[in-house]
């Protein structure tokens, strides 16, 4: 599979029409689900972890949260007016037919006001359970001896909020039904405060229609007080002028003067009953509602259109239950309805606008008759003033008093009948009524452990979710093979599995900054199970390995990736422990398995092993041959693998760089290309030293070492680029200690003897 890419890779950079960026920015651009899949497959335990974690959190928030109960009361709302007796000049409405109808209720049915009205009627302040600090307070009496009257709205509005605090009022959709829900630690509690909360908005509706009755009492009463003390001031006048002019009765029939005045007094009289009469019928047409006023000025054509709306409603409802809104016949029957809304909103603001104009009309003409009649009147007195005449006089007082009573009598018998309307308020009918009384709650509403537990693990899985990709997008290291081709735009020649490790195994040693991985349990677990204690000359030791396998991929993908002759390869990593003498080694032998001559130089300097793997002497080798000149037959020893023969490093030299840049190494090199097949060169890390870009500008192309999972993306990246701008030719990465991660979540290693690889396995081989 490796190879197979390498060749697609190989055969794109020579094809001049070939993209490579845009190769790579496509590839970037997939979307691939099993990479999510294997993310969380790698960091499963994280996320299980964190799961449980939220889930006792769940557990213990249900623990220790107090159980609170909720008692919930329906009451209905309806939409119709209410007058109270026959009186056409007295009707009290319902202000109803608006859109703000509804949310106002609602708004009313949680405002503060109400709250402190049910923490009165209920008297919570006296309830531990409500107002635990009541022990503290003592009696209402005591508090309100010591108390200021703004304390105690204080107090009574503190009250009101802690009451609104468990109080939540929810319309029911589509209907005229209203939940009003409490909660509180104490269930009975809860049911005695959502049952007062509704009673007492059934009471404040009734106060409130009452002030309209109320207003027109008051006005009587002003008007009533006022006439008894003009009546009273003029009979002591009366008597007075009678007591002084000695004046007992006097005959106004021989007298036109008296019998103008006396008829004009008449008419004055009549003209202030009918003014009163007319200016508090209209004060009362504008005060009551607009559709009481209607109704009674329309012969009943409101209550028909009404009824005819409310039909239409309740039509368009029932057909709802059954009908999508947007449905023809649904949008017919709407546009129906609001039709017969907007008619029967312009009746109601025809007829009050006629009745309004009519009583303001008839108020006018009655005032300005009563101002004519008072002046006249007025000029009248003056005549009979100069007249002279006592009996005049007299007769005027007369005739004020009798005007002053017959207008009190009337006022009077006003007054009596406004208070006939309000005795039926009594009746305590409404529009408001309860459908169902709260109960006592046999069981919390909150906590619940089905809640909690779901939250608990909604929130773990989020947050396992968010750390294992928030780990994974911090992870800078390269994994797999399409990330390094993708980041590199080079190809993968080979996945080399991971296998346990000591310190002869990827372990390089170095001493530029790497560092040896410690062996852990699972390292100890598959060098138990598979019996391998090191990487080194794998191929030869065991060559039906999984691991074997994977170099000898490596040896086809190098023998097919150049369509030119590849005698003289490099090897070389970004730092050490990467694997790179192991790769070197391992190439070696596949190498020359195919029973070729294969040279392996230790180029490495500075640092060597290659004599460790195949356990030779280091004493005279490369450094030898390029100090002393000596031959290069003198410096190659041959190893325990046929047809492979190694040139260790020899003496560590104090000037390495200047060795393998020098004549003798160019020379070296081209007599051991005559000599074998194939020359592989072990060089330094490329960002430790600059040795193996000297080598590889001599040879005819250079492997490029990466440990998988270990290496960072801009260490991998800065190598490469190290490589290519020093001229050097890459023919393509080996990601040693590869470990893939199967379908069902757990790893898998190939361990296992060659004719005991599972199908992946055998395919890879086959690559």
């Amino acid at each position: 599979m490796s190879s197979g890419r390498s060749n697609e890779r190989l055969g794109a950079e020579r094809d001049p029409f070939f993209d490579g960026d845009f190769f790579a920015d496509e590839a970037a651009s997939e979307f691939h689900l099993a990479d999510y899949l294997a993310i969380l497959r790698r960091h499963w335990r994280l996320a299980t972890v964190l799961i449980l974690v939220c889930l006792v959190g769940g557990l213990i928030h249900y623990l220790i949260t107090p159980k609170m109960y909720q008692a919930t009361t329906t009451i209905q709302i309806d939409r119709r007016s209410l007058s109270i007796g026959n009186q056409a000049q007295t009707p009290w409405l319902e202000n109803w037919w608006n859109l703000e109808f509804y949310p106002t209720q609602y708004k009313l049915l949680e405002s503060r006001g109400l709250a402190e009205r049910v923490v009165t009627d209920l008297r919570l302040y006296e309830d531990p359970e409500f107002n635990p600090g009541w022990a503290e307070w003592g009696t209402v009496e005591e508090e309100l001896e010591v108390a200021t009257p703004e304390l105690d709205a204080a107090v009574l509005g503190n009250l009101g909020q802690r009451l609104l605090g468990g109080l939540s009022v929810a319309p029911i959709k589509g209907t005229q039904l209203v939940q009003i829900s409490y909660r509180s630690p104490a269930p009975a509690l809860a049911a005695r405060i959502a049952n007062g909360v509704a009673e007492a908005f059934i009471d404040w509706g009734i106060e409130t229609r009452s002030e309209s009755a109320g207003r027109a009492s008051t006005f009587l009463g002003k008007q009533i007080e006022s006439l008894k003390e003009e009546l009273q001031d003029k009979e002591n006048k009366l008597q007075a002028y009678s007591r002084r002019s000695d004046i007992v009765a006097v005959d106004p029939s021989s007298n036109p003067v008296l019998q103008r005045l006396e008829a004009l007094n008449s008419d004055y009289i009549a003209a202030v009953s009918n003014r009163i009469d007319k200016e508090a019928h209209y004060n009362e047409v504008l005060n009551a509602p607009e559709e009481g006023v209607a109704d009674t000025l329309s012969g009943g054509l409101v209550s028909t259109l009404r009824q005819e709306l409310l039909q239409q409603e309740q039509e368009y409802a029932t057909k709802l239950n059954v009908y999508k809104p947007d449905m023809p016949l649904m949008v017919e029957l709407r546009s129906k309805v609001e039709e017969l809304r907007q008619h029967f909103d312009s009746v109601v603001t025809e007829m009050v606008d006629q009745a309004r104009k009519s009583a303001r009309a008839e108020y006018q003409t009655a005032k300005r008759r009563e101002q004519a009649l008072a002046e006249e009147l007025e000029r009248a007195k003056d005549e009979t003033i100069e007249m002279g005449s006592a009996a005049v006089e007299y007769n005027n007082l007369q005739m004020e008093i009798s005007t002053r009573r017959q207008l009190l009598d009337e006022l009077l018998r006003r007054q009596s009948e406004t208070d006939v309307t309000a005795r039926l308020q009594a009746s305590r009918e409404s529009n408001v009524r309860v459908v169902d009384r709260a109960l006592v709650p046999a069981g919390a509403f909150r906590p619940s452990l089905k809640k909690d537990l779901g939250m608990g693990g909604v929130l773990g899985l989020f947050l396992g979710l968010g750390c294992v990709f928030l780990i994974e997008y911090l992870d800078r290291t390269l994994k797999s093979a399409e990330e390094a081709e993708r980041l590199l735009n080079l190809p993968v020649l080979a996945l080399v599995p991971d296998v346990s490790e000591r310190s002869g195994g990827y372990g390089y040693g170095y001493g530029y900054g790497g560092k040896k991985r410690k062996k852990t349990w699972r390292d100890k677990r598959r060098s138990s199970s598979s019996g391998i204690q090191e990487i080194e000359l794998l191929p030869h030791t065991k060559p039906r390995h999984a691991v074997s396998e994977a170099y000898r991929a490596l040896r086809t993908a190098l023998l097919l990736s150049s369509a030119e002759e590849l005698k003289l390869i490099g090897l070389t990593s970004a730092q050490s422990g990467e694997g790179k003498t192991a790769t070197t080694a391992n190439l070696a032998v596949v190498m020359a398995q195919l029973g070729r001559r294969v040279l392996l130089i230790d180029a490495d300097l500075r640092k060597p092993r290659q004599h460790r793997v195949f356990r030779l002497s280091n004493r005279f080798g490369l450094v030898n041959c390029l100090t002393e000149g000596s031959p290069l037959e003198e410096a190659i020893q041959s190893t325990p693998i046929p047809g492979l023969s190694l040139m260790t490093a020899g003496t560590i030299p104090p000037n390495p760089s200047e060795l393998l840049a020098s004549d003798r190494m160019h020379e070296l090199l081209d007599r051991a290309r005559e000599t074998f097949d194939f020359v592989l060169v072990d060089t330094p890390p490329i960002l430790a030293v600059t040795d193996a870009s000297l080598v590889g500008s001599r040879a005819d192309g250079m492997v490029f070492c990466l440990n998988a999972g270990k290496v960072q993306r801009e260490e991998a990246r800065n190598g490469t680029d190290r490589l290519q701008m020093s001229g050097n030719k890459v023919l393509g990465l080996v990601l040693n200690r590869y470990v893939p991660i199967s379908s069902d979540g757990k790893h898998y290693y190939y361990y296992q003897a060659y004719g005991e690889v599972d199908t992946e396995a055998s395919s890879h081989t086959a690559a």
